[in-house]
């Protein structure tokens, strides 16, 4: 028997920490073949070049699609994920892959599930069954829905997938793939790198060996009229505590371009003195950085996940992560100034949090290969409620 030929599509930065180490599994695997697919945000410079770590990590890419429409509004969302359909559809059709992984929840990961699905392509939906706000919400359950295989990252993500009346012997509990990452930064922790003269960024200078925070914040889609207020308020109480900080560039969501603006106008105005800018680090190394951090700020999902493990203390901003099952290391704040400020003063006190295998152990991407290798294929579904 020939290889099965599993596609993977890559559509933005933190897709490609989800499924890393997945990643290098199939290539080494003996039965599979890997067709990696970047498309979308992750092929562009103001959102971090997310191609190029993955090149240089040694992958093959076998198609690159370009879909992202300007306008960062919900109009743009959907004739992107629109696009990516199109685009998605002819890709599939001439590699003619075995199946299709997806991976989470981002808004135009959607595309890559009815290209496939219409197709009948087995698709595998990676991280189904979690509850979040944000449109994200939306796109995963019916991601959950087109999909034959579920390699879900927690076990009260897989009851969920499980009532949606999904078939048990086809929900994986696999652990979350950016996890292997954690665990390997949990065993050599050390900063072992300074942030700004490997990657450069903008703004203030920040001496390796200064405590420092860092900040992650993205718009909310649902909400994205508040996204330039919204940073705006997290950023005034950052410039006033004056810790040393690397703020990271957001996502490319509906409201991006509100929360874009709102740095961009705070850092021209202010010119704060503490922050330095960045757009996108290696998934080890931006680990690395968070592990050494007297906490993260903001509504990453990085916050929930990553940080539960390595016992980073985290201020959660917002609704984005609402309902994200959640380690000891979370304070939830609403966007006001004296929530974030007395939230962020609290967690670079704390000491000794505990870590929390709820999403894993560090071990996904080798049992993701393992599933992908010896799983039955179909895209016929019977489901039962």
């Amino acid at each position: 028997m020939s290889n099965r030929k599993v596609c993977v599509v890559i559509t933005a930065r933190p897709s490609y920490s989800r499924i890393k180490t997945a990643l290098k599994a199939i290539e080494k695997h003996p039965d599979l073949e890997l067709q990696l697919v970047i498309a979308g945000a992750a092929l562009l410079g103001r959102y971090g070049n997310a191609v190029d770590y993955i090149e240089q990590d040694g992958f093959t890419i076998a198609e690159k699609v370009f879909m992202v429409l300007e306008g960062e509004n919900k109009t743009a969302m959907a004739k992107t994920t629109g696009l990516g359909v199109m685009e998605l559809a002819t890709v599939f059709y001439k590699l003619q892959p075995d199946m299709v992984v997806t991976i989470a929840d981002r808004f135009e990961t959607i595309a890559t599930s009815i290209a496939a699905a219409y197709q009948n392509i087995p698709l595998v939906h990676i991280q189904g069954g979690e509850v979040t706000g944000n449109i994200d919400e939306k796109v995963r359950h019916a991601n959950t829905k087109l999909a034959d295989i579920h390699l879900v990252a927690s076990q009260n993500a897989k009851e969920r997938v499980l009532k949606l009346g999904e078939a048990e012997n086809k929900v994986y509990n696999t652990g979350c793939p950016s996890i292997d990452i954690a665990k390997t930064v949990k065993e050599n922790p050390g900063l072992d790198f300074d942030p700004s003269q490997k990657y450069g960024g903008v703004g203030a200078p920040i001496a390796k060996g200064d405590d420092y925070i860092v900040v992650m914040q993205h718009p909310v889609t649902t909400e994205y009229g508040a996204a330039k207020e919204d940073v705006l308020k997290t950023l005034e109480v950052v410039h006033q505590l004056n810790i040393p900080t690397y703020w990271f560039w957001p996502n490319v969501d509906a409201g991006s371009d509100g929360t874009s603006n709102g740095i961009r106008s705070f850092r021209e105005s202010v010119n704060p003195q503490n922050i330095r800018f960045f757009k996108n680090m290696e998934p080890n190394d931006f680990l690395r950085l968070l592990t050494n951090s007297k906490c993260l700020v903001g509504n990453s999902s990085v916050g929930i996940r990553e940080c539960a493990y390595l016992g980073v203390p985290v201020v959660n901003i917002g609704t984005r992560q609402h309902g994200r099952d959640r380690g000891a290391n979370v304070i939830d704040v609403d966007y006001t100034k004296e929530a974030i400020q007395s939230a962020i003063q609290e967690q670079i006190k704390t000491t000794g949090i505990p870590s929390s295998s709820i999403y894993g152990d560090g071990d996904a991407g080798g049992k993701i290969a393992d599933i992908l290798a010896t799983c039955e294929l179909s895209y016929h579904k019977t489901i039962t409620y």
